[in-house]
């Protein structure tokens, strides 16, 4: 039950002590927008701390990249080579190799397949973020300055 939460299940039982506590509905109103603003200050929180943590992970990040230890610093290329090798066989290597062993040896074989399902999750997900922080530097509204 991923919509219940503890916060939820507070204010929910916090509006049904302001109907017991308040019976007039202008006072009940006033209390009601109290508790809005708790939950609203409470959804704020929650995001400037999802905030921070990213941030925390930047700051990481930029440690890592800029290490002289390849195992270290290189993980993100490695990965990004990986992919790219990947998307390279799937896309050109295996369908031309496929061509020219067909038509050029007669071979009627198979070639391994690769499933690139996670590789190209993977890989566009740092091909995207590449180009929206493309974006940032075209707009001039890079945060890092």
């Amino acid at each position: 039950m991923a919509g219940i939460d503890p916060i939820s299940i507070a204010l929910d039982i916090g509006g049904k002590i302001l109907d017991k506590i308040w019976p007039d509905p202008a006072q009940k109103a006033q209390a009601q927008l109290e508790l809005f603003k708790l939950q609203q200050s409470g959804e704020l929180a929650k995001i400037a701390a999802d905030t921070d943590l990213t941030k925390a992970q930047l700051a990481v990040d930029q440690v890592e990249a800029a290490s002289p230890n390849m195992f270290i610093a290189g993980g993100r290329p490695f990965v990004t080579w990986v992919c790219g090798f990947g998307l390279t066989y799937v896309a050109i290597l295996e369908p031309v190799g496929r061509f020219v062993a067909t038509v050029g040896f007669h071979y009627s074989g198979t070639f391994p397949t690769i499933d690139t399902t996670l590789t190209m999750q993977v890989l566009l997900g740092l091909l995207g973020l590449g180009g929206l922080r493309t974006v940032e530097k075209v707009k001039g509204a890079e945060g890092n300055r």
